[in-house]
């Protein structure tokens, strides 16, 4: 599906979801399911939760990471490209034009209420984003130990989340191998 209709679609859907989200990567991710699976049926919840999982675990920010997979799904390299730019291009566009204001503007007791009031919003975002995709997951026994060990070493031991999911990554492989070897 890689006709010019498609691509300027992908363009404009990940336009609209990089203009009207605030709040970084994980605010975006609510945004996202709804335009890909609900919206344009671009993609299964289950194939957007996958894509969240490799943009978790990729270098960068998730949402561009996930648009840049459910645009490649989709469209190729011209669908991840279109989704890429869609996505990066509202910021860029809007942080080019404010960066003066908000440089002269940024003590202004009012601006500071304002983005205390979008960082509320930004939470409750997350959280609803947090719920969905927990319901979808996969629990077991060893996905349990791994998020509270995971926890642990990221919030009481305070260890570099690159380590942690580097660790995780590492420990899940192993184990699903020997779980298959097991089966067999």
């Amino acid at each position: 599906m890689r006709d010019k209709k498609h691509i300027t679609g992908l363009f404009a859907a990940f336009f609209r979801i990089g203009l009207f989200t605030f709040g970084g990567g994980y605010a975006m991710l609510p945004m996202i399911q709804r335009e890909v699976t609900e919206k344009h049926k671009w993609a299964t919840e289950e194939e957007v939760l996958d894509c969240y999982a490799i943009g978790q675990s990729t270098p960068g920010i998730i949402a561009i990471n996930t648009a840049t997979f459910i645009g490649y799904k989709t469209g190729g390299i011209p669908g991840a490209l279109a989704a890429t730019l869609g996505m990066v291009a509202p910021s860029l566009i809007i942080i080019t034009a404010l960066s003066a204001l908000i440089l002269k503007y940024r003590d202004n007791i009012y601006v500071g209420k304002a983005l205390l009031g979008i960082q509320g919003a930004v939470v409750a975002l997350i959280a609803v984003s947090i719920i969905k995709m927990a319901k979808k997951a996969f629990f077991n026994v060893f996905t349990y130990i791994l998020g509270a060990l995971g926890f642990i070493l990221l919030f009481v031991l305070q260890v570099p989340a690159y380590y942690i999911i580097a660790g995780a990554l590492l420990f899940s492989v192993i184990y699903t191998i020997f779980k298959t070897r097991r089966a067999s």
